[in-house]
C-alpha cells in the first residue's frame, strides 16, 4: 500500500498489540505482528501509536499481556497502555445492580496495587477500560487510578453506553478517552449522547475510531475542537482507513492538526511531539 502523505504529525490513542507468548501475531481477531502494526502506521503517517491488548479469555488477568505490550514498545513507536479489568457489571439493570452488591474480585482482576505499580512502570502510560468484555473494576481500584492521574481510554458502546460511563468512571478525577464517541458500533444516537457529555465533564475526551459519519465527526471538531483524538482502531480496520476520514472532513486545517496530533498530546504524554521514536 502507498504511504500517505498528508503533511501533519498524526498519532493514535487507540491501536491493540496482542502478542501470543512467541510475540508473533495476535490471540484473537486480525492476526498482526508487532512489525506488521508498525509498518501499516507508517504506511498511514501516524508517527506514534497508544497500544494495549484485547480480551483475554474468561479468569486470565491482564498482567502478562500487558508487560508483554511493554516489552514490544520498546524501540518502536508504541506507546503501552495496561488493560484493567474487574468484577463488577457494567449493565445499569436491576441484576447487575443485585450483583455489583456481592461482586468481589478474583485473582486475576485487578487491584489497587497492581494499578500503583503501573503507574510507577515506565513503559506505560496510561490504562484501558474495557467493561463489556472485561467488567468493571472496584470503586478502590477507580480510586487509585484517580491518585495515578493517568488517561484511561474507555470502550464504549451499546453494553456501556455513555450515561453509563457518566455514572461511573466520570465520576472519578482522571482523564478519560471515550472510544468511537461512546457509539460502536455505528449507533448515531450514543455518539450524540458521547458529544453531549462534553458540555459537562472537562475532561472527558472522544477518539474516532471506527467513527463512519462525516456529520458526526465534523459535529464534535466544531463544537468541542479540543476533545477529539485521532484513533484508529488498527489493526481491525487499517489506520489509512482512519487518517482519510479525518482528512476528508470539511473542516479548517487547524481542526485537522488538532484532532491528529494536538489534542492527543495533551492528554497522553507519551504521544507528545518530543517523544517520538
Amino acid at each position: 500500500m502507498l504511504e500517505l502523505e498528508h503533511g501533519f504529525r498524526a498519532v493514535d490513542v487507540h491501536a491493540r498489540l496482542d502478542p501470543d507468548d512467541g510475540a508473533v501475531v495476535a490471540s484473537r481477531g486480525r492476526d498482526i505482528s508487532p512489525e506488521r502494526l508498525q509498518r501499516e502506521m507508517h504506511q498511514a503517517g501516524v508517527v506514534q501509536s497508544a497500544v494495549a491488548p484485547g480480551p483475554r479469555p474468561a479468569g486470565e488477568g491482564y498482567l502478562r499481556a500487558n508487560n508483554a505490550v511493554a516489552r514490544l514498545s520498546v524501540d518502536r513507536p508504541f506507546r503501552a497502555m495496561a488493560r484493567l479489568n474487574g468484577p463488577r457489571d457494567p449493565g445499569d439493570s436491576a441484576v447487575s445492580r443485585l450483583r455489583n452488591l456481592t461482586a468481589a474480585p478474583a485473582d486475576h482482576h485487578t487491584d489497587p496495587g497492581d494499578v500503583e505499580q503501573y503507574a510507577y512502570d515506565s513503559r506505560l502510560h496510561g490504562f484501558v477500560l474495557d467493561p463489556v468484555n472485561d467488567g468493571l473494576p472496584t470503586e478502590a481500584t477507580l480510586e487509585q487510578i484517580a491518585a495515578a492521574g493517568e488517561p484511561v481510554l474507555v470502550h464504549g458502546g451499546r453494553g456501556y453506553p455513555p450515561d453509563a460511563v457518566a455514572e461511573t468512571v466520570l465520576s472519578y478525577d482522571f482523564p478519560v478517552i471515550l472510544s468511537s464517541f461512546g457509539g460502536y458500533p455505528l449507533d448515531r444516537a450514543l455518539m450524540d449522547e458521547a458529544l453531549e457529555l462534553l458540555d459537562s465533564y472537562d475532561d472527558l475526551y472522544v477518539d474516532t475510531a471506527f467513527v463512519r459519519f462525516r456529520d458526526v465527526l465534523e459535529r464534535g471538531l466544531l463544537e468541542h475542537p479540543d476533545r477529539v483524538l485521532f484513533g484508529s482502531g488498527a489493526p481491525d480496520t487499517h489506520p489509512d482507513v482512519g487518517v482519510m476520514e479525518v482528512l476528508t472532513l470539511d473542516v479548517s486545517e487547524d481542526l485537522l492538526d488538532r484532532a491528529l496530533s494536538k489534542n492527543a498530546a495533551r492528554v497522553i504524554e507519551g504521544l507528545a511531539p518530543g517523544a517520538d521514536a
